[in-house]
């Protein structure tokens, strides 16, 4: 993430921010996932107005 932008709450995942990273993996209650299927979570972030140089933010799984 860019400097100064962070994520501020997450759900249907646990958030483990470290640095400039915030993977969010499988929350503990959620159970698992057929091979295919596909699910959601959400975020809400916060900071300052995001660099317009700065590379998106990647979401994967």
């Amino acid at each position: 993430m860019p400097s100064g932008q962070r994520v501020d709450s997450v759900w249907n995942g646990k958030l483990t921010a470290t640095g400039s990273s915030a993977p969010v993996t499988n929350a503990d209650g959620n159970g698992s996932l057929a091979a295919g299927a596909s699910t959601t979570f959400g975020c809400t972030a916060s900071g300052g107005s995001p660099d317009a140089a700065a590379a998106p933010i990647r979401m994967v799984h």
